[in-house]
């Protein structure tokens, strides 16, 4: 059975000091300790037509099988022999859903449909969610399950790793397959120093995705970026403690929001992610309405760092540098 236990690996810098003082003098922030996990919206891709692929049956009863499929491992399977999925953004403590829409044709949820049975699991872990429509959606460990609409017949799991968000679940809600055997299971958050091409250094979570700050937070105490925005620009939320690579674990603390999640600061800043960065070293969102920005390694606006300030280039042509995003927000820019 695959443990979901999170190591915390902190690489404390020798000049921490420095790193520190580089570019705001941000004063000493504690770790993350509260669980939760990471929220946002939509993940994948989109469905042919619009078209729901399996769906729940028109049977009153929903059952949770334990299975092996080739090259994942154990999986979460429903009562069809199906695959089950989580979303990383989605959230556990407290459950809740993150896939409407379009999301949810894609990703169709798994409805509760009278009692749930279990083969496999322990009965002590099966809950459910109201979903934004009113229904009830199976959780595992918190969280939500889904099926997806590109699995046509039992053992397929082509869902994987889709978006670097998508993992078929196993028995405790973790993920199973490679993802788990990375130590990320439960949905873990590492922030790693990077280098984004045009750019310069920046900071990276667990999937290679480029993080940023917004200039209208208020360091250390609140986010200002709920509702339509958070859609846009996902936070990250903690999900027990961060793991570190070559960023000073002085400058790590948390926030709560006002949905009572725990959102990752890094130098006092709360950190988000941005929804049209589709792939690894993607940065679309630098300098969106002059507000938005990546952030480096020290907790700074890119650029703000002189010690980095130097090395950096403009960004590339077709970045989205400069420009207004609207998604979601009828007509309102974030």
């Amino acid at each position: 059975m695959l443990r979901t236990r999170i190591a915390v690996s902190v690489a404390a810098a020798a000049a921490g000091l420095a790193v520190l003082t580089a570019c705001s003098g941000v004063e000493t922030a504690q770790p993350v300790v509260a669980p939760a996990a990471a929220g946002g919206t939509g993940g994948g891709q989109a469905a042919n037509n619009g078209q729901v692929g399996n769906a729940a049956p028109a049977s009153n009863e929903s059952k949770l099988v334990v299975a092996d499929v080739a090259d994942v491992g154990q999986v979460l399977t429903d009562q069809n022999g199906m695959t089950l999925y989580r979303f990383d953004k989605d959230t556990a403590k407290p459950p809740k859903s993150n896939c409407d829409g379009d999301c949810a044709k894609t990703w169709p949820p798994m409805l509760a449909t009278g009692d749930v049975q279990v083969q496999g699991v322990d009965k002590n872990n099966v809950g459910k969610v109201t979903r934004s429509d009113g229904t009830e959606q199976i959780t595992v460990g918190g969280w939500a399950l889904y099926r997806y609409a590109k699995d046509t017949k039992p053992g397929d799991a082509t869902g994987q790793g889709v978006g670097g968000a998508w993992y078929a679940a196993n028995a405790k809600g973790g993920k199973s397959g490679q993802a788990a055997a990375t130590g990320s299971e439960a949905g873990g958050v590492k922030l790693s120093a990077s280098k984004i091409d045009g750019l310069g250094d920046a900071v990276v979570d667990q999937n290679g995705m480029t993080l940023y700050l917004f200039q209208k937070d208020t360091k250390k105490k609140a986010s200002a970026c709920n509702g339509d925005c958070a859609k846009t620009w996902p936070p990250v939320l903690a999900n027990g403690k961060v793991e570190l690579q070559g960023i000073d674990s002085k400058l790590l603390g948390s926030i709560k929001r006002q949905d009572g999640s725990e959102q990752v600061t890094l130098g006092g800043w709360p950190l988000y992610t941005f929804s049209k960065d589709t792939k690894a070293g993607d940065a679309n969102g630098q300098g969106v309405n002059g507000t938005w920005f990546v952030i480096e390694p020290a907790g700074c606006k890119l650029g703000s760092n002189p010690a980095t300030a130097a090395n950096q280039q403009p960004a590339p042509a077709g970045s989205g540098a400069g420009t207004s995003d609207t998604s979601g927000s009828g007509g309102t820019t974030y």
